[in-house]
Order: structure tokens, then C-alpha cells, then sequence
């Protein structure tokens, strides 16, 4: 089960940094939200996925068994869903508000702060 989890890790990673080269802020919202769900699901699948030993330490054992699942991994991952979730949230109204401001999602033609004609770089100091 743990080879089609990290096939599945590798397509979202794959997937999310297609998206993140986007030049439009939705896309880019997607591929953020994906990033997360890939990091997701590799610390879920570096806790090991297994269901026949429950994660509890025995009264004679000073540590887990050894075929038992980590559950530090999915602690970290509650956390993760949450705080990205949040991000998410935020993102979403950042892009509608800018959406509303400039009237476009492209982020080429978001560039309303740079100067029409740059300056040229300094020739020497």
C-alpha cells in the first residue's frame, strides 16, 4: 500500500508545481492547496500505514511495538489540515479582492506598481 500512497505523493507534488508556475492566481491558488494535501498525505504515509497494531505502549513496553503505526505523523497532520485550510481562506479572498481591484487574474497584468519604462541597471559604482 505504501508504493501507491508515494506514486500518489509524486502525481500531487507533480500536479501542485505545475499549477504554482501558472501565470494565473487561481491556478496558483489550486497549486498551493494541492502542495499541501501532497505533504499531507507523505508524513501520513512516513508514519507507516498499518491497522493490525494499534499505536498504544503495552504496561511492560518503555516504546511502540514494532509494527505499530507512529502517531505523531497524523498529530502533525491535523495541524497541517487546519493551518492550511486557513491559508487557503485567506488566499481565496486575497485573489477575489485583487480579482475586484484590478479586474484580471493573470499576474502579468496584475504588475500596476512597476514603472512603465525601468530604469536601466547601474553601469558601474
Amino acid at each position: 500500500m505504501e508504493p501507491l500512497f508515494a506514486i500518489l505523493v509524486g502525481l500531487f507534488f507533480f500536479a501542485a508545481v505545475y499549477l504554482l508556475l501558472s501565470k494565473f492566481s487561481i491556478r496558483i491558488m489550486l497549486g498551493i492547496a494541492i502542495l499541501g494535501n501532497a505533504v499531507n498525505l507523505l508524513l501520513f504515509t512516513a508514519g507507516r500505514l498499518t491497522r493490525e497494531v494499534p499505536p498504544i505502549i503495552p504496561a511492560d513496553l518503555d516504546a511502540l511495538p514494532a509494527g505499530a503505526a507512529n502517531p505523531l505523523p497524523q498529530a502533525l497532520i491535523l495541524t497541517a489540515i487546519v493551518i492550511s485550510f486557513s491559508f487557503l481562506a485567506f488566499l481565496l479572498v486575497l485573489t477575489y479582492r485583487a480579482y475586484q481591484d484590478i479586474g484580471t487574474d493573470n499576474t502579468d497584468e496584475m504588475r500596476v506598481a512597476e514603472p512603465d519604462d525601468p530604469p536601466l541597471p547601474p553601469v558601474g559604482y
